[in-house]
């Protein structure tokens, strides 16, 4: 079982790059959570997000600026993916400061919250993924527990309502949701949202 945060982190972006391992040419028009996005912009976004984290880390220019998806999207995630998880693993890096204006234009961000911003990242696009394609998604309990805490510090307000914020505006959720629920919610997602495709699988993490 995961232990520290470097081990969570790997074990968010595996689960993320198993929902997208089942993305398929003819599912990328599909809608998504993330409602001004179809599964072909997400993709990209993802891809574009793991990239600009992993150049932030190793100190090298990022082009966080959305593209067209290549001829094999799937692999080009899989392989920034596993960029990303390699530069945090890199010694001292999370004691860096990171340029990301993703996140903030005026400030450095510490290597250690950067991390944990881009776990709960891959956690929650792990699952609209998942719900494009009608499937669901099993978190693991110690993974849950750590995008949870994560996601309850994100800053909530009218400040998620201005042109290209992160999260829409937190929606509530019982008492007796999963724990992933309670995280999507905690970061506008509506846990019953369905493209209105039959599910076909689990995706464990």
């Amino acid at each position: 079982m995961p232990t520290n945060i470097l081990q969570l982190h790997a074990s968010a972006v595996r689960l993320s790059v198993t929902a997208v391992s089942a993305v398929r040419p003819d599912s990328l028009d599909r809608p998504t959570p993330c409602s001004e996005w179809r599964l072909r912009e997400l993709l990209a976004h993802m891809t574009v997000q793991n990239l600009g984290f992993a150049a932030a880390v190793e100190g090298v220019e990022a082009d966080w600026e959305l593209g067209e998806l290549g001829p094999d999207p799937v692999a080009d995630y899989t392989a920034a993916s596993a960029r990303v998880v390699a530069a945090f693993e890199q010694v001292g890096a999370l004691e860096r400061l990171l340029d990301l204006p993703e996140i903030s234009r005026t400030q450095l961000i510490p290597g250690s919250l950067a991390i944990r911003f881009h776990l709960v990242d891959s956690v929650v696009h792990a699952w609209d993924v998942s719900r494009s394609l009608g499937e669901q998604v099993e978190l693991d309990p110690e993974l849950g527990d750590a995008a949870y805490r994560i996601a309850a510090k994100v800053p909530d307000g009218e400040t998620r309502l201005a042109p290209n914020a992160a999260f829409a505006p937190s929606l509530p959720s019982a008492d007796s949701a999963t724990q992933l629920d309670k995280i999507v919610s905690l970061l506008g997602r509506a846990p019953d949202w369905t493209s209105g495709v039959v599910a076909r699988r689990r995706v464990s993490g």
